[in-house]
């Protein structure tokens, strides 16, 4: 463990945000990427080229019976979705960086890093897991990493 940090000596969240920063890369580079891949392909170089490569992996978008044409509707649609969970991801994220280098003593940083987690997580259904565990780090050390300084709300006297 780690000695408190004398009196008059603020404490900062250097590793807190440089862990929430690379959630931040990292699911912009998954979902971006993938929502930025969906929205350039038409429906004949997505069944040539894409699909098959999603069937290979084991991503079977037209389970039950359905026909290919629908595999690009479900497959455009899932890239909505993750186009939006990367902008929640974003604001939140970008959020919670912005509070812990302005109040880096108070732990509403460490919310907003779990909220980010929370919306990683569910927002990628579950694919970004080990995104997601990054932010839940952040989180977690706002919680862990004290600051033993007094509040600068009241008087001094």
């Amino acid at each position: 463990m780690s000695a408190p940090a004398p009196a008059g000596v603020t404490l900062r969240r250097t590793a807190e945000v440089w862990v929430a920063g690379a959630g931040l890369v990292l699911s912009t580079l998954f979902l971006g990427a993938f929502t930025l891949v969906m929205n350039r392909l038409d429906e004949a170089e997505f069944s040539a080229t894409l699909y098959p490569e999603m069937q290979r992996i084991g991503l079977d978008l037209t389970a039950g019976g359905a026909v290919a044409g629908d595999a690009y509707d479900a497959a455009r649609t899932l890239a909505a979705w993750f186009g939006l969970t990367l902008m929640a991801v974003l604001f939140s994220g970008i959020t919670g960086i912005f509070v812990a280098r302005r109040r880096p003593g108070r732990r509403t940083a460490g919310w907003f890093f779990a909220a980010t987690g929370l919306v990683c997580l569910v927002g990628s259904q579950l694919v970004l897991y080990p995104v997601a565990f990054l932010f839940f780090v952040s989180a977690g050390l706002f919680a862990l990493r004290r600051s033993d300084r007094r509040p600068d709300v009241g008087s001094t006297r």
